[in-house]
C-alpha cells in the first residue's frame, strides 16, 4: 500500500479560478479567503497508468482505500482506520415496479462504521491530521459529521472537539460521547455552532474537519460515486439522487463521476438530482429563481440537511448545473411517508435526511422530471437508528395487549390483518 503514489497536482479556487501548487496544505484560497472554496486537481494522465477497470479486479481492499490514486492522502497513514466504504448497491425488489422506472438502485450508506456517508469524509480528515502531526480534529455538525469524526478519530488515537447545535438528536449525541469526543453544545442553530467552531479552530490550531472549508473532505465523499460506477460495471444510471444540506456531499458525487469521465472509465456523468426539505431549501430556491443563494430558515425535522447558510454553494450548485440535473424540494410529510415506504417495501431504514432523497425520487416521477424509461440510483445517506425520535414521528407505535389470544384476534381483525393467517 505504501508504494502508491500521490497524484495531486494542486488546488484551484472555485471563485477566482486561480491555481495553487500542492507544495503546501491549504484550506481556502489566500486571495478570496473563506469564500474561496478550493477544488483539488489530479494528474489524470499518470493515474491512468495505475488505475483502470482491470486494476480494480485484482484489488482485495473493499474500502475507500481501493481508490487511493484518486485520493489526496499518503497511503502509509491509512493503515488501521475503520473500514469505510464499499457499501451495498441494492437493486430494488418492489418499488421499481410501483413507480415503473427502467431500473432503480439504492446505495445504502447506513452500513458505514458510524452509519452514515459522512464516514467517507471523516476518515480522510483523520488521515490528513496524522500526516500533518495534528493530535486534535474539530468540526461543527448537525450530528452525522460529528459522530463519524469522533468514531474514526477514536480508532486512530486522535482527540476530537465537536460543536453541535441545541437541536442535535440524542442518538447522535450518544455516539459522540461513546467515542470519547469533547462535545460543545451551542445554544442556537447550526450557523452559531459553525461560527464558534471556526473561531475555536483558529485559536487552538486544531485540524479542521468542516467539509465546506476543507477541500480534502469532498474527495472522501466522492468515493460514493466511484463505488456506484464500479458496482454497475461502469454503466452508470441516468440519474443519481442525493439529499442536500451544505452542498458538500452532492459536490462530492459530481467530483467522483467527473474523475471517472476524465479517466474514460465511464461514458457520461449521470444527471444529479439534489433534494432539499421545503422548510430549508436555499439551493432549490436559488436554482429555480436563477439567483445566488440566500439564507433561509431551518424549519425541517430532517436535521442533517437543515442548513440555512450552505458553506459550499458553488460546488453544490455546479453539481446540478454541470450534470444537466435538477433540484427538488419535499415536505416533512413527504419525507415521513418515504421513510415508511422505503422501510416496509425494501427493508432499508433511513433517517429523515436520507429518506428525503427517496421522497425526491417519488416527487420527480410525479412531476415528470424523471421519465419511466430512465434508470435511477438513490443514495441513502444515513441509518434511521441515528435519529429514532424523528423516525417514531413517522411511524405508529405498537399497541399494548394482554397475553389473551382472543384479544389479539380482535385487535388483528380491527386492523384488517386477517390476511396474515397462513392457510
Amino acid at each position: 500500500m505504501s508504494r502508491i503514489k500521490n497524484y495531486v497536482l494542486g488546488y484551484r479556487c472555485t471563485l477566482c479560478n486561480k491555481f495553487y501548487s500542492k507544495n503546501e496544505e491549504m484550506l481556502t484560497c489566500p486571495t478570496c479567503k473563506d469564500e474561496g472554496i478550493l477544488d483539488i486537481e489530479y494528474d489524470y494522465q499518470e493515474i491512468k497508468k495505475v488505475f483502470y477497470k482491470e486494476s480494480l479486479d485484482n484489488n482485495n481492499d473493499y474500502s475507500i482505500w481501493r481508490y487511493l490514486p484518486l485520493l489526496p492522502v499518503k497511503a502509509e497513514f491509512t493503515k488501521n482506520s475503520l473500514r469505510v466504504g464499499y457499501t451495498p448497491l441494492l437493486k430494488s425488489n418492489r418499488l421499481v415496479d410501483k413507480y415503473g422506472v427502467s431500473e432503480l438502485y439504492f446505495k445504502d450508506e447506513g452500513v458505514n462504521p458510524t452509519q452514515s456517508l459522512k464516514d467517507r469524509a471523516s476518515v480522510i480528515a483523520c488521515v490528513k491530521a496524522l500526516e500533518l502531526g495534528k493530535k486534535v480534529v474539530a468540526c461543527s455538525s448537525t450530528g452525522n459529521a460529528a459522530s463519524s469524526l469522533a468514531g474514526n478519530a477514536a480508532r486512530l488515537g486522535l482527540r476530537t472537539v465537536i460543536f453541535v447545535p441545541k437541536r442535535a438528536p440524542i442518538g447522535k449525541l450518544a455516539q459522540l460521547l461513546a467515542f470519547g469526543a469533547d462535545v460543545i453544545k451551542v445554544d442556537g442553530d447550526y450557523k452559531k455552532a459553525y461560527s464558534l467552531s471556526k473561531k475555536a479552530i483558529d485559536y487552538y490550531g486544531w485540524y479542521n474537519r468542516n467539509a465546506a472549508i476543507n477541500p480534502n473532505l469532498i474527495e472522501g465523499k466522492k468515493t460514493v460515486a466511484l463505488e456506484i460506477a464500479e458496482q454497475l460495471d461502469f454503466k452508470v444510471t441516468d440519474w443519481v439522487i442525493v439529499s442536500v444540506g451544505d452542498g458538500c456531499t452532492i459536490g462530492g458525487v459530481y467530483k467522483g463521476f467527473f474523475d471517472l469521465l476524465s479517466l474514460k472509465m465511464i461514458k457520461k456523468i449521470p444527471k444529479i438530482l439534489g433534494v432539499q426539505a421545503s422548510g430549508c431549501s436555499p439551493f432549490y430556491d436559488a436554482f429555480k429563481e436563477n439567483r445566488k443563494l440566500e439564507e433561509t430558515e431551518e424549519l425541517t425535522y430532517a436535521d442533517s440537511i437543515a442548513v440555512g447558510i450552505p458553506r459550499n454553494p458553488i460546488k453544490g450548485m455546479n453539481a446540478v448545473k454541470l450534470s444537466n440535473g435538477d433540484f427538488i424540494a419535499v415536505t416533512d410529510d413527504e419525507i415521513k411517508e418515504a421513510m415508511k415506504e422505503l422501510g416496509s417495501s425494501e427493508g432499508i431504514f433511513a433517517e429523515p435526511a436520507a429518506a428525503a432523497s427517496y421522497a425526491g425520487f417519488i416527487k420527480a416521477i410525479e412531476t415528470n422530471i424523471i421519465n419511466k424509461e430512465e434508470t435511477v440510483t438513490v443514495i441513502i445517506t444515513g441509518n434511521g437508528l441515528k435519529d429514532t425520535a424523528s423516525a417514531l414521528k413517522s411511524l405508529n407505535e405498537p399497541s399494548l395487549l394482554s397475553d389473551s389470544l382472543e384479544e389479539l384476534v380482535k385487535y388483528m381483525n380491527a386492523k384488517g390483518k386477517e390476511d396474515l393467517k397462513n392457510e
